[in-house]
């Protein structure tokens, strides 16, 4: 059984551990810490393989888990300038239980979409 006692700080709605399971979290956050587990990346190569994100949104993402440690900005001093991003020792950790919650949605997505169709069709008889 879990000690529940460790849960506390981030329930609490001010605590930093709060502020960062919303960071990494969110959907952006997850598919960026997922495909920077495979080494280091330029912003362009992430952009092509992250499907559906935006310039603004991948900037956003990518700040965000830098400044809380999570991802690490290399400058190379080449003309032009070249730039990757790579997991710090935190963020390899966290690619774990990323990857972990990546699997678990492969292996599930039949069963959630029929239970997301079997809702929808509850839903709808009773409006």
């Amino acid at each position: 059984m879990r000690d529940e006692a460790n849960l506390e700080p981030v329930l609490r709605a001010n605590g930093i551990a709060r502020q960062v399971i919303g960071h990494i979290g969110d959907k952006w956050s997850l598919l960026v810490i997922a495909a920077l587990g495979h080494g280091a990346q330029r912003f362009s190569r992430l952009k092509a393989r992250i499907e559906g994100i935006n310039q603004r949104m991948l900037t956003r993402t990518l700040r965000a888990l830098e400044r809380d440690g999570i991802v690490e900005r290399n400058v190379y001093p080449t003309s032009p300038p070249r730039v990757e991003y790579v997991l710090t020792r935190m963020g390899r950790d966290l690619s774990v239980a990323v990857t972990g919650i990546c699997e678990w949605a492969r292996r599930n997505l039949d069963e959630v979409e029929a239970s997301q169709r079997l809702f929808d069709e509850r839903s709808a008889k009773q409006m």
